[in-house]
């Protein structure tokens, strides 16, 4: 056979390209294990950004990829970790990018603890890391709640159980009932909105969150990260009434108080009104009983500082105080008094030398040293009062140990008074001598003869300016000067006439 012969006889070649290679291969596998099972140990665990979750899962001779998006990840019950057994449900594809076939993950589920039980030890670490079981962060209850909040089924015994006992209790409590679901899809976020509304509103003063009892999976919302946050972020008061007394979950760690059963959440939240009587009662008994040791024991130290010698002292230190403030306030009025009259006695000689002499400029000097000895005076009196005032206050420092205020207080108001009286009778007679001396400022300017010049009268001078009162005292030809009322004439006698 020839060479061409055996060419014609053989395949035609096809190339493939990488891609086309890769889609081919990954269409094959895809139809061959659409739903497939595996199980394995979880390793190089990592979560994205974008929520998507990437492990590896392996056994002792093989490994693949995982990769679990977003979507089916928020629907898993737990997180996995380097290290747990778990088996996985999924698709297998290939990754054209790098070439590898892996795992499209929808679900997962630990081997041997079941999920929902690996779920809440997860996050009942990762919260108790977060400090959110702490006891220093728990809030005390109020002692007798005004108003009480339940969050709960309006439909399940755990409400009429929690009612019958506070009614039993203590009967006429306000209580308000938020109806909420307890168990599947949305449980948790209606208890979370719950929370939250209390805490908006502020009408309750503690909150009991209760449920009845039932399987893990029936209790589950109470173990929702979102509860648990809501009951820490709450600013008031939480007792956890859920399941039975072996049930626990995670918003029994996280709440305020933890309740057995809601019955035991009722029981908590008030005590009994007998309680109540009883306590009062024994507080009134020890008030009673205190008050009547107080008193006893005020009575005997009363006795005590009656019969002190330091009290009998301390009075004949005080009269001795009045007695010095009455002979200081005698003497500053006897000065004040000659004073007065001193100034009255120069004020009546002023007043008769009115009567002859223009006294204007004398006058007003007056004024001013009666302002000035009516400034000195004032002046006298403040320094006289202000040495008393400090006087008095170190009387009263130093009686004050002995609690003698309301002594010293008196005579402090006693030389206020007296102060007061004579600085009003000061005023008293400034304002009289005032008026005096304006009244003879008054009669001065009546009588002054140059009043009558501004009648059209006139003073005639003769040339020794003494006041012409008679022709006789000028001869003709002498020269004489005449005052008017507003300024002055120069004249010579040319005539004159004598009449009798």
């Amino acid at each position: 056979m020839s060479q061409a012969n055996l060419f014609d006889l053989m395949p035609e070649r096809r190339v493939w390209s990488v891609s086309e290679l890769t889609a081919s291969l990954g269409e094959l596998i895809e139809r061959a294990f659409p739903d497939v099972w595996i199980e394995g140990e979880v390793s190089n665990y990592h979560s994205a950004q974008s929520g998507h979750l990437y492990f590896t899962l392996k056994d002792a001779r093989a490994q693949i990829r995982c990769v679990c998006f977003r979507d089916q990840a928020r629907g898993l019950r737990f997180r996995p970790e380097d290290g747990l057994h778990v088996m996985v449900r999924g698709s297998l594809g290939v990754y054209e990018l790098r070439g590898e076939y892996q795992v499209y993950v929808s679900q997962i589920e630990p081997v041997g603890a079941g999920a929902l039980q690996l779920a809440f030890e997860q996050l009942k670490k990762k919260l108790g890391d977060e400090g959110l079981f702490d006891e220093a962060r728990k809030k005390p209850l109020p002692v007798l709640p005004r108003c009480i909040g339940v969050i709960t089924s309006p439909a399940g015994a755990a409400i009429r159980d929690i009612l019958r006992i506070l009614r039993r209790r203590f009967a006429g409590l306000r209580v308000i009932l938020y109806p909420v679901k307890v168990q599947g899809e949305g449980a948790a976020a209606d208890i979370a909105q719950a929370l939250g509304y209390f805490n908006r509103v502020r009408t309750a003063d503690v909150l009991i969150l209760a449920r009845g009892g039932g399987s893990l999976e029936d209790l589950w919302a109470f173990n929702e990260e979102i509860v648990a946050r809501a009951i820490a972020a709450s600013a008031i008061p939480v007792i956890s009434g859920v399941g039975h007394e072996t049930d626990f979950t995670i918003a029994d760690f996280v709440a305020d108080v933890r309740a057995s059963t809601p019955s035991a959440a009722a029981e908590i939240v008030v005590r009994s009104r007998q309680e109540f009587e009883r306590h009062i009662a024994e507080c009134q008994r020890r008030l009673a009983a205190r008050a009547r040791l107080l008193l006893s024991d005020w009575r005997h130290q009363l006795r005590d500082l009656r019969e002190h010698r330091g009290f009998r002292q301390l009075e004949l230190l005080v009269r001795r105080r009045q007695q010095r403030v009455d002979e200081l306030s005698t003497k500053m009025a006897e000065a004040l008094r000659r004073r007065l009259v001193r100034a009255r006695q120069r004020l009546t000689q002023a007043e008769a030398r009115v009567g002859s002499f223009d006294l204007r400029g004398r006058a007003a000097i007056l004024r001013r040293r009666i302002a000035q000895q009516r400034d000195a005076l004032h002046a006298a009196l403040e320094r006289g009062v202000t040495r008393k005032q400090r006087r008095l206050a170190a009387a009263q420092l130093r009686f004050a140990a002995l609690d003698l205020r309301a002594r010293v207080g008196k005579l402090r108001r006693a030389l206020d008074e007296r102060s007061a009286a004579l600085r009003v009778r000061i005023d008293r007679a400034l304002i009289a001598r005032r008026r005096r001396l304006e009244a003879a400022s008054v009669r001065l300017d009546e009588r002054s003869p140059f009043q009558l010049l501004e009648r059209g009268y006139a003073i005639a001078y003769d040339s020794s300016g003494k006041v012409l009162r008679s022709a006789e005292q000028v001869d003709l030809g002498d020269d004489i000067s005449v005052r008017l009322a507003r300024g002055q004439l120069g004249a010579t006698v040319r005539s004159k006439e004598e009449k009798a």
